[in-house]
């Protein structure tokens, strides 16, 4: 069976691993189309099916020759299988999305919801949320287009959840957001207050918009499950012409997103200088079958000794080395363990970048564990150490995900990430 995907950009895209490497086709293809193009490629492509991402979920329509009720009702195909010399579209991405919002304890009976966007993944969300009773869908844009509202008039609003269908924040473009969540928190009326936030982009993991959720302590999902169930219930469209039954596509859909995420998700180590974070990384990474990657190592492979380096140069000097290394290692490295230096954290940029696709973990000891290293210039006393843990600790906690304090081992330590990860994930 031949498949694919077609968009007018996919640097972002992980449907062809997905496909290939673990639902096991021989061929999936990423097709990058003008808008002017698409029409002549439905008419003449010679794959069995594919899938469709922005901005052609509504374009393509046209082109087929009969799209299901539910796409019809949506207004927005993302799946499209031959018959014969027929072409027939569907959406998935609607079982995709009511997953990821189920799944995420989301629940928009009677509630207010906000989507950002007007593209076709913007009629899916607010199908789904009609679906799932929500008691007002309100869409937002830059433009106030189909019958959306402008993001100035969305932050009057008293919204309950926040899902994001637009491009904003997504790869190469990270690190920016579309909306800023703190207009939508009312703790003085609880009942007004924001209750959720989704956002479909799957790459990076963890965009500026999730990590404000995080931060904000407001339950935040991103779009890598709904991704994952999305190809499940595509695969069987291609097949069969029918959805998968939901049990079985349910359990397909953990799989796939579970090898995913295992594939992307850095556990990123976090903590205080001599606290065990590359004991502990390196037992991990070998419990996991993980990559492990040490930040103080790589800057030693430029700086040479960095008690030296700091002594010369400065700790400034250093920092900015560091979050160079960091800036680097997170744009290349994925599905690893990577231990940080006891500072990395400190930098904004070093924290969103290690965030993206990373869970934090704070390796917490008390002095009294710590051995403490004469080379270290920055912590090389009992003093130091303590003295630096009063300034570094309200980063710590503030940026890890999970914290393991005072465990007597390594495998200890990494008992305690294994359970915590996988009750999370």
């Amino acid at each position: 069976m031949k498949l694919g995907l077609i968009g007018e950009r996919l640097p972002h895209s992980y449907s062809k691993e997905i496909f290939e490497e673990i639902l096991g086709y021989p061929r999936y293809d990423l097709i990058e189309l003008c808008p002017e193009d698409v029409g002549d490629f439905v008419r003449k492509t010679d794959l069995d099916g594919f899938n469709v991402t922005v901005p052609y979920k509504t374009a393509v329509i046209p082109f087929l020759d009969g799209i299901s009720d539910l796409a019809k009702r949506i207004g927005a195909v993302n799946t499209v299988r031959r018959e014969g010399s027929r072409l027939w579209g569907t959406n998935t991405d609607y079982n995709g999305l009511r997953l990821l919002l189920c799944k995420g304890g989301m629940e928009l009976a009677g509630k207010t919801v906000l989507v950002l966007g007007t593209g076709g993944t913007s009629k899916t969300a607010v199908a789904v949320c009609k679906d799932l009773g929500a008691a007002s869908v309100v869409k937002v844009s830059r433009t106030a287009r189909d019958g959306a509202i402008t993001y100035g008039e969305a932050a009057t609003i008293h919204a309950h959840y926040i899902i994001n269908t637009t491009p904003c924040g997504m790869f190469p473009q990270t690190g920016v957001s579309p909306i800023d969540l703190r207009l939508f928190l009312h703790p003085e009326t609880p009942e007004e207050t924001l209750l959720g936030v989704a956002d479909v982009i799957y790459n990076p993991l963890r965009t500026a918009l999730i990590e404000q959720a995080r931060t904000l302590g407001i339950p935040a999902v991103s779009g890598l499950r709904m991704l994952a169930a999305q190809a499940v219930a595509a695969e069987g469209y291609f097949a069969t012409g029918q959805m998968t039954e939901k049990a079985a596509m349910e359990a397909r859909t953990e799989t796939v997103y579970r090898t995913l995420l295992a594939r992307r998700d850095n556990l990123v180590l976090i903590g205080m200088p001599a606290s065990g974070k590359s004991t502990v990384g390196e037992a991990l990474a070998e419990r996991t079958g993980r990559t492990f990657r040490d930040t103080d190592r790589e800057l030693e492979k430029q700086i040479g000794s960095i008690p030296d380096f700091i002594r010369q140069n400065g700790e400034e000097a250093f920092r900015k080395v560091e979050a160079e290394v960091i800036r680097s290692l997170t744009s290349e490295v994925h599905g690893a363990v990577i231990a940080t230096g006891g500072g990395a954290v400190l930098r904004e940029e070093n924290r969103r970048a290690l965030a993206e696709n990373g869970r934090l973990i704070w390796l917490d000891r008390d002095a009294g564990e710590i051995v403490f290293d004469p080379t270290r210039p920055l912590s090389d006393t009992r003093e130091k150490w303590e003295a630096l843990r009063c300034v570094r600790e309200p980063v710590y906690r503030a940026s890890a995900d999970m914290t393991v304090r005072n465990f007597r081992t390594s495998q200890e330590a990494c008992d305690r990430i294994l359970e915590e990860y996988e009750s999370c994930v």
